[in-house]
């Protein structure tokens, strides 16, 4: 792996240039324009602070930006991780925070060490877009109270409710928050690339705050260091805590392995250069665990920064790390700035970034071709990373997507035939008649059994019976000793059967369980018009032998031929 890093870094920087360089920075700048005002309010957001988000992104800028498995992935704090930290802030404190992110990027780190960067293709689509929609609206109601100018509010979402409702609010901050809103809205989108509408919106609202005085909950102090008091120590370690935030970390390791390959996914398309899963997976590991010794939180690749990067003419990693440069400038230049920016301004680019970061295409998809598979496993797992959390909502949602699976595959459709001597130019021939096709299409499993064995069992009494199998794409034991139950009994009776059309995997399969031996290889036929054909020639033949498995041996030899 290390190898085919330095093999990357080579082939990404032969030809390097001052014309690419001037790129590499000007991407760069623009990055940090759209990633300064997101860092700040996603650090808000997760229940940390607005300090904590930009040495994130800063951080996690350099470590993840140089170790990277793609030039144009951009790390840092994202809304999806926002919302995983909001119950853990509460219940650990950011203790618990630095010790799960820590054990995070251990996990990721071993993930990618043990290559399992497709692991993210076992996860359905419609279960992703699920937990998105959930993350979003976990993102969007929990800025409320930010919105309203209720910052210190502790209580539970009804409580909020009631408090908004009998006009407990800050009238102003509610102003800040929707022209916020407004603003992002109308926004033109040709400008956004160069000149971000959060970075604008934050801009005015802060300037508004500090030049007319106004009384609004605020960021406060900014850090102006990378080695804040509150960060992770190796002390802080000890199996009590790891053991009560096993389950914090695994989600944050999914969510950052899943965001980490899905955006590697989009943006190496925009690229046209594919990600190293494994060595992105590497290189957020690697980053997480540095993160908490500088105060910071869970990072992730974020397709925002990500594709304002391509789109801005990025050319190597280098604009992710100059990107990380200007956020650490912007920490010490404009601290006492920052510290005055109003909440409900950050809270109006969280609840426009929450609407925007649902996959409202695929969800379009979803309802316009009414895909009602797809269509439950969206609803369950938002649902349930709303009610619960991101690691129950995926499981739920690859539980609910193999039942799903399972049950669409385990419908089959059986037909049956009698064989009728008109349509196939003939005289009438009792013996011709009383033979009977079943066509199967469908997987012939454990759940499908009983249906064939029913439709078999339907047939008249002195009938023998032809399986068209051309549409079977599996078999397993528990039919395949149902072919040998039939076969027992209608050679027992004296009845004959024939099996055609069977692809070289299924005739495999009946070698192994014994059929083929059973019914005899002249029971095997390539198709069923085939086998008529045969059976034809041996009720004219009047030489009394054996002309049915001779009618097989020459057909056979003649598709050879």
């Amino acid at each position: 792996m290390l190898k085919n890093y330095r093999v990357s870094l080579g082939s990404e920087f032969k030809g390097y240039n001052r014309a690419k360089l001037i790129k590499d920075v000007m991407a760069g700048v623009t990055v940090a324009a759209v990633a300064l005002p997101l860092a700040l309010a996603f650090g808000v957001s997760s229940g940390a602070t607005a300090s904590a988000g930009l040495v994130t992104a800063i951080v996690a800028g350099l470590v993840i930006g140089t170790l990277s498995g793609g030039f144009y992935q951009i790390s840092g704090p994202t809304g999806a991780m926002a919302a995983i930290l909001i119950a853990l802030v509460s219940q650990y404190k950011m203790q618990g925070v630095f010790v799960a992110t820590f054990m995070a990027g251990i996990f990721l780190l071993l993930a990618g060490l043990f290559r399992l960067g497709r692991l993210t293709a076992l996860i359905p689509s419609s279960v992703i877009t699920g937990f998105t929609s959930g993350i979003a609206v976990i993102i969007a109601s929990g800025q409320i109270k930010n919105l309203v100018g209720l910052s210190s509010f502790n209580g539970s979402f009804l409580a909020l409710m009631h408090q908004i409702l009998t006009g407990v609010i800050n009238p102003t901050a509610l102003m800040i928050g929707i022209l916020t809103i407004l603003l992002m809205i109308f926004y033109p989108k040709s400008w956004n690339n160069q000149l971000p509408a959060s970075l604008i919106a934050i801009v005015f609202a802060t300037l508004f705050v500090l030049v007319f005085k106004i009384d609004v909950p605020v960021v406060g102090k900014m850090p102006t260091t990378l080695l804040p008091d509150n960060r992770f120590h190796l002390d802080m370690l000890n199996l009590k805590m790891m053991q009560g935030l096993l389950v914090p970390a695994f989600s944050i390791a999914a969510l950052g392995m899943i965001e980490s390959l899905l955006c590697g996914a989009s943006a190496g398309r925009a690229a046209k250069q594919p990600l190293d899963n494994n060595q992105e997976l590497v290189a957020q590991g690697v980053g997480n665990m540095v993160l908490p010794f500088f105060g910071g939180i869970p990072a992730t690749a974020a397709i925002a920064r990500t594709s304002v990067a391509i789109k801005s003419g990025a050319q190597t990693r280098l604009a992710g790390i100059v990107h990380a440069l200007i956020l650490l400038l912007s920490m010490f230049l404009f601290a006492p700035l920052m510290s005055a920016i109003p909440l409900s301004a950050l809270a109006g680019v969280l609840i426009m970034t929450a609407i925007r970061m649902n996959e409202w295409e695929a969800i379009d998809f979803l309802v316009k071709h009414q895909m009602k598979g797809g269509m439950i496993k969206f609803l369950v797992t938002m649902v349930v990373t709303v009610a619960f959390d991101l690691s129950t909502a995926i499981l739920v949602g690859i539980v609910i997507g193999f039942v799903l699976f399972i049950l669409k595959v385990s419908q089959i459709e059986i037909s049956t035939s009698q064989i009728d001597p008109k349509r196939m130019n003939q005289h009438p021939n009792r013996a011709i008649e009383d033979w009977y096709v079943i066509y199967v299409t469908g997987p012939l499993f454990f759940l499908t059994s009983d249906q064939l064995k029913t439709v078999v069992e339907q047939l008249p009494d002195e009938s023998d019976l032809i399986f068209s199998l051309r549409g079977v794409s599996m078999v397993d034991v528990t039919t395949l000793k149902l072919f040998i139950d039939i076969l027992t009994a209608y050679h027992a009776q004296g009845r004959r059967i024939v099996f055609s059309s069977m692809s070289d995997r299924l005739y495999t399969s009946f070698q192994r369980a014994g059929i083929v031996a059973q019914a005899g290889e002249s029971a095997f036929y390539p198709a069923v018009n085939q086998f008529l054909v045969a059976l034809w020639e041996e009720q004219d033949d009047e030489t009394g032998k054996e002309p049915l498995k001779e009618t097989n041996a020459v057909i056979q030899e003649r598709q050879k031929n």
